[in-house]
């Protein structure tokens, strides 16, 4: 046997090696997000005090490959949802600033996770996608605190939406001033929904 056909079936087995652990790098993770699991919570800064409310999400899905950051799915809110804890608030809400009669829902498509997610344990990663409301679209990105625990995530996000730069209506009065922005914090878990696609 030559010297060549004894290293051939080591270079072979190596170069196996070699495809097999790329494929597994680029493997990609698909998330089932849980609605009844998720809460949307908005403040919206006044004038003497805070005005509080929730949205409900309808439903969610995530993909994303650890290898190079790319995402993909949407998460889906209702907007007919909101609610204060003030029906006149409410109302005024749902008629003047959201429309939700005309625009019933609140969607992001996430595209990109910049950072690493952690299969177990805790993680601070960046997503990055589209945010469409009130009809228009919006290029975000936002911080996620995550933590991993036997294929399920538990994730916090925080963000700012501008609406009134955003096109939406400001309901400010001559006595009730409020803030040109409103915070979104969503605490949400997603389960691996599927063995991750190659």
């Amino acid at each position: 046997m030559t010297k060549l056909s004894r290293s051939l079936p080591l270079t072979l087995l190596l170069a196996s090696l070699t495809v097999a652990a790329a494929a597994l790098d680029t493997q990609s993770t698909a998330l089932q997000v849980d609605p009844a699991q998720t809460q949307v919570e908005f403040s919206l800064g006044a004038v003497l005090h805070t005005v509080h409310g929730t949205f409900r999400l309808k439903r969610g899905e995530m993909r994303f490959d650890p290898a190079t950051g790319a995402a993909g799915g949407e998460l889906v809110v209702d907007a007919t949802s909101a609610e204060s804890g003030d029906e006149a608030r409410d109302k005024n809400m749902h008629k003047t600033v959201l429309e939700s009669a005309r625009y019933p829902e609140i969607v992001f498509r996430p595209d990109r996770v910049s950072g690493k997610v952690a299969p177990q344990g805790a993680s601070q990663v960046r997503l990055h996608g589209a945010f469409s409301i009130h009809g228009a679209e919006h290029e975000v990105e936002m911080p996620v605190d995550v933590e991993a625990r036997d294929g399920q995530y538990r994730a916090t996000v925080k963000f700012s939406v501008p609406f009134v730069a955003w096109g939406m209506k400001d309901p400010s009065t001559l006595f009730l001033r409020v803030e040109k922005h409103v915070d979104i914090t969503i605490h949400t878990v997603a389960k691996v929904a599927s063995e991750p696609r190659r």
